[in-house]
């Protein structure tokens, strides 16, 4: 397993729709939650499944996302991702508050680890690198997620702490 930087996330972007479909079906659903889409699509429908968050993953990929990092099993194949945004000026991201929108805040986003890779201690890895790469930076790391996903206590488990609940989420601070 090798964690590598994305350059051209774009490029990516088939392999990534395909890669996020797999955490859509492990989750039954529940992440990404498509918040923004009245009828999900079932966890068995990946053409409805794309249709509905592949533009979302295109804004992402070509407007949001200041890092992309992927880990990579030894076939080559996706097994995690997580993404780092801190230069939030002029980007329109509704589940961040305004609050935290400064020079000193970096978030950690699209952090996923395949199903078939959960409970190995990757995810940890990739956490583990996104808070190291985001102090370096001389940010402060930040996750914004739902509360009622299994992600909210994973996070706590690792040290973040709860700063605010915000619209539908809840907002976590790394120290």
């Amino acid at each position: 397993m090798r964690i590598e930087r994305v350059e051209e996330p774009l490029a990516l972007k088939e392999e990534l729709v395909h890669f996020v479909f797999r955490v859509y079906r492990g989750t039954g659903g529940a992440y990404p939650a498509l918040e923004w889409v009245e009828e999900k699509p079932s966890v068995d429908d990946f053409e409805g499944f794309r249709k509905v968050y592949e533009p979302f993953l295109e804004f992402r990929l070509g407007k949001e996302f200041d890092e992309l990092y992927i880990l990579r099993d030894n076939e080559g194949k996706i097994a995690g991702t997580v993404a780092l945004v801190y230069n939030l000026e002029g980007k329109d991201i509704p589940w961040v508050p305004e609050e935290i929108k400064n020079e000193r805040t970096g978030l950690i986003e699209f952090f996923m680890v395949d199903p078939a890779y959960q409970g190995k201690g990757y995810g940890s890895k990739l956490l583990e690198f996104a808070v190291r790469r985001l102090k370096a930076l001389g940010k402060t790391p930040y996750v914004v997620t739902f509360p009622e996903l299994e992600a909210y206590s994973y996070y706590m488990k690792k040290g973040f702490i709860k700063v605010m609940d915000y619209k539908e989420f809840v907002v976590l601070k790394k120290g």
